[in-house]
């Protein structure tokens, strides 16, 4: 049984890679990326739930294989330079 997501809802790193399922070095990489946007209370980074929701959303995921393919391409060019 999967937990609701709620917009207005406070949410630590902890919680929100246990609602989406995804690793502690994932979030890590989302919140350096700033595809999923927090607020650092305490040394803590604390995330709204429409941040969560939002990440969910196709316009993110779009965002985040562009980002994905210029990453490639950079390593691709590199790889090719040597």
């Amino acid at each position: 049984m999967s937990e609701e997501i709620k917009p207005n809802a406070v949410y630590t790193t902890l919680e929100a890679q246990q609602l989406l399922k995804i690793s502690s070095s994932t979030i890590k990489r989302l919140l350096k990326k700033g595809l999923i946007k927090a607020n650092k209370v305490g040394g803590q980074y604390r995330i709204l739930g429409k941040e969560i929701l939002y990440l969910l959303s196709p316009v993110v995921e779009k965002q985040a294989t562009q980002s994905y393919l210029k990453l490639k391409q950079k390593v691709v060019d590199k790889i090719n330079r040597w």
